[in-house]
């Protein structure tokens, strides 16, 4: 064969193979958060987390905890204490249940409960001390939670085990305080939340059970680069409703991916939060407020809860916001809640409600939220904002699509976008003209009988 001939056959060859070679270097569309940034590979990065690979393991039996209904707080603190000292390592829960107070987990250490396994709160109240904290947008003297990570870099809960909040006694005291004293406040009724990790970043929580919190069921707060995955958060709403259970609360956070979750809660399931009051975005007078930015919530199937997606009550500014393939089970009270509190500054924009079905009692609920409403002596109303708002892709059964309160000297609205909305609503009540700029494209919203 001669020099030209295989040359050629190598240009033909070439050619054949272009079209493959073609296809394989074209650019997969990007990710995009609803600003136009491109969302990080960070968020894709789901790998389980390996407790072969964090160290020595210490199952809290080998340390005199035992399954026998006794509170065990001293000697699974003593457990994590010990395995911080040592550099680091696992504190296993077995099967089996296992009562605490507030227990406090250390640089390098983390939690694994194993099925089968249950790690208990206290339900009496004195088992928790009353520390620095931060709760309901505020950072005061309040108690800890049953598992609390303060500072720590890479601390992870994982396991197909149990944490539960053994919440029953704290719900009916509530219950009863508050027929008592109509104006008893969430904290007025002294309970802990079951999880609450602060000030701190790398962050993975996946697989185990949390359930019957007293309070709010697992709080974020002040961390980066945080996952919760493969989760299953619930609290009962009969026959005692267990009050102000939100599945997770995101409170000051960047970077934040919840996924695979189901949530069935007697509160909001995601509730964003950052801080109330009427300075409260002066960050330099309030350094515990701040914004939530880049959070994902994805795949996750839904129960019952007051909102799949609230913005509020104690919340600032909400940034690049997205709530994503997600399946409502059971009729929530509202698909996406902004909570407009009037004696506090707040914006919340680009956010996308994006490839959903189910139901709810309100398609889009925006109002004024009044709760222990408290201007603190400020003269005028704070002005809030919801700016870039888009729902679509979305297959729904509602009472009212399009439950807005114009309140333009209190807050004001703009750039909303509804797109391929299949909605089957008993009222529409749509208002456009109560949006400055409001996009429509392939929304059929029909009025049905209830």
């Amino acid at each position: 064969m001669t020099r030209i001939s295989t040359f050629i056959i190598a240009m033909c060859m070439a050619m054949l193979a272009m079209p493959m070679q073609a296809k394989k270097v074209r650019k997969v569309q990007a990710d995009l958060w609803p600003d136009g940034t491109e969302v990080s590979q960070w968020f894709k990065q789901t790998e389980k987390v390996d407790i072969a690979k964090l160290g020595k393991q210490y199952v809290i039996t080998d340390y005199g905890v035992k399954d026998d209904g006794k509170i065990y707080t001293r000697e699974l603190q003593s457990v994590i204490d010990q395995a911080a000292a040592n550099g680091g390592g696992v504190i296993v829960v077995p099967k089996g249940t296992y009562m605490t107070g507030a227990i406090f987990f250390k640089q390098g250490t983390h939690l694994y409960i194993e099925e089968g396994g249950m790690l208990k709160g206290s339900d009496d109240i004195s088992d928790f001390p009353v520390l620095e904290s931060r709760i309901e947008g505020e950072c005061c003297k309040y108690f800890p939670a049953v598992v609390n990570a303060d500072g720590l870099d890479g601390f992870t809960i994982s396991g197909k085990g149990t944490l539960d909040g053994n919440g029953l006694r704290y719900w009916k005291a509530f219950w009863l305080r508050r027929s008592w004293n109509p104006k008893c406040t969430n904290k007025d009724e002294m309970r802990p939340r079951l999880v609450f990790v602060s000030h701190s970043k790398n962050v993975q929580i996946e697989d185990v059970t949390i359930q019957n919190s007293p309070f709010w069921s697992s709080h974020v707060y002040m961390c980066e680069n945080v996952k919760m995955l493969n989760l299953r958060i619930t609290s009962p709403a009969q026959p005692v409703k267990a009050p102000s259970t939100d599945a997770i609360d995101i409170d000051v956070v960047k970077n934040m991916l919840v996924k695979g979750c189901f949530m069935a809660v007697n509160d909001d399931a995601i509730a964003l939060k950052g801080g109330k009051g009427p300075w409260a975005d002066d960050f330099t007078k309030y350094p515990g407020n701040g914004a939530n930015e880049n959070i994902i919530i994805e795949d996750c199937t839904y129960g019952f809860s007051h909102g799949c997606l609230t913005c509020g009550s104690e919340s600032v500014h909400n940034r690049n916001i997205i709530l994503r393939r997600i399946e409502i089970q059971h009729k929530a009270n509202n698909l996406l809640w902004l909570k407009m509190r009037p004696d506090t500054p707040q914006m919340y924009e680009y956010i996308t409600v994006e490839d959903i079905k189910g139901s709810a009692k309100n398609f889009l609920l925006v109002r004024p939220w009044t709760q222990f409403y408290d201007l603190k002596g400020r003269k005028d109303i704070p002005m809030s904002y919801s700016d870039h708002i888009t729902m679509r892709n979305i297959d729904f059964d509602c009472d009212i699509f399009f439950n807005v309160e114009p309140k333009e000297d209190q807050y004001h609205l703009s750039n909303f976008t509804f797109e391929n909305l299949n909605v089957r609503a008993a009222k529409s009540n749509y208002h456009p003209e109560y949006v400055e700029n409001i996009t429509t494209k392939n929304v059929n919203v029909e009025e049905v009988g209830k």
